[in-house]
């Protein structure tokens, strides 16, 4: 069966992390992802490694790059600019991270691509925006420091922490996916074309759902609570007799169980931690009590036991742990795909469709082979 977006034509003209993981997963659903590189380096992150895979390719690059085809047009001369413009001109989806003034530069701005391309699905990421922010450089790492993220992340108060991956990217990646989507339903509906603006900040804010509602209706600056959760107790890591463990208690009957459990007869009731505004109001005085029974036992024997009485827990996997996981439970998380001779491993895409499965079609492609 045929992907979803099946003839889609995507002209991507993105680089590094949150455009191209965008189009990734649009080739997955089945549209054609014509890749634009520069003649020589490509994309940025084809030299970000090491890792890099056993052929020399830098894993990075692997992760953000299938089913696409690469060509390499250098759009600094007047031949290259043509290219791109043709590309463009037939395309049902355009889309860059350019800053703004560099897309007006190439004649790849809306304006000039929808004067030959009236129908086009036009997206384009930065970092802050297209106004007053649209010079500022849109890195990861910057926006989660000037984004909040880092300021509700780390050990402790005044330890503040970036997340382990670029999530910021990804999360913008998604929401320029999910906003090129609807494009294109109400261009089948309408016939009309538009434009699509997707910014890092923006979408890291919208991302920081209960902590940024917590300023923006409450009026409270959330700061670092390490593993705990602001809002929930007990929510957070536990130390057992030989390794942590994660409890995620979301109500007042996981509660009960959970004290049942760990033997703590009387503390459910317990007017201290009754309900869960009692109990984040007490939050250091359970530790105590967790942590103390918690010692008594391993990991696993506490997993197996809250697992068996619906108490949301579990151990802090490893990431080859946390894939052995996936596996076990027969999700399917690796996927291979075999081309020119070569078996290359992916990460599946976790979306499954009924009706119009995802495809794996292309390994990331080598630079500019389809020039």
């Amino acid at each position: 069966m045929a992907g979803a977006l099946e003839g889609i034509v995507v002209a991507d003209f993105t680089r590094v992390l949150a455009g191209p993981y965008s189009t990734m997963l649009l080739g997955d659903m089945g549209a054609e992802v014509i890749k634009v590189e520069r003649p020589g380096a490509g994309d940025d992150t084809r030299h970000w490694g090491p890792p890099f895979d056993p052929a020399g390719r830098a894993t990075y690059f692997e992760a953000i790059n299938r089913n696409k085809t690469s060509v390499a047009i250098d759009m600094t001369n007047a031949e290259g600019l043509a290219q791109a413009h043709e590309l463009a001109t037939r395309a049902d989806i355009v889309i860059h991270n350019f800053p703004p003034a560099t897309a007006k530069k190439f004649g790849l701005d809306y304006d000039s691509v929808t004067a030959t391309n009236p129908t086009v699905v036009y997206a384009q990421i930065t970092g802050f925006g297209s106004g007053l922010g649209a010079a500022m450089p849109g890195y990861d790492l910057l926006v989660q420091a000037m984004g909040g993220l880092m300021s509700v992340t780390g050990p402790g108060p005044g330890e503040p922490t970036k997340v382990g991956v670029a999530l910021v990217d990804v999360i913008t990646g998604m929401h320029a996916t999910i906003g090129v989507l609807a494009a294109l339903q109400h261009r089948t509906v309408t016939g009309e074309g538009q434009c699509i603006e997707v910014n890092l900040l923006s979408s890291l804010l919208s991302a920081l759902v209960n902590q940024a509602s917590s300023y923006v209706s409450g009026g409270a600056v959330p700061g670092i609570l390490g593993n705990a959760h602001p809002s929930i107790s007990p929510y957070e890591v536990y130390q057992a007799a030989d390794r942590p463990i994660v409890i995620a208690v979301g109500n007042d009957g996981q509660f009960a169980k959970l004290c049942d459990v760990v033997g703590l007869d009387g503390v459910a009731s317990n007017d201290k931690f009754a309900t869960n505004t009692e109990r984040v109001a007490n939050r250091d005085e359970l530790k105590v009590l967790l942590l103390e029974a918690f010692g008594k036992n391993t990991a696993d024997h506490w997993w197996k036991a809250l697992t068996a009485a619906g108490v949301p827990s579990g151990p802090i996997n490893s990431i080859d742990q946390a894939f052995a996981f996936a596996e076990s439970l027969d999700l399917k998380p690796i996927i291979d795909i075999e081309q020119d001779g070569e078996v290359r491993r992916q990460v599946a895409n976790p979306i499954s469709f009924s009706k119009t499965p995802v495809e794996y079609k292309s390994a990331p492609p080598e630079l500019g082979k389809q020039t």
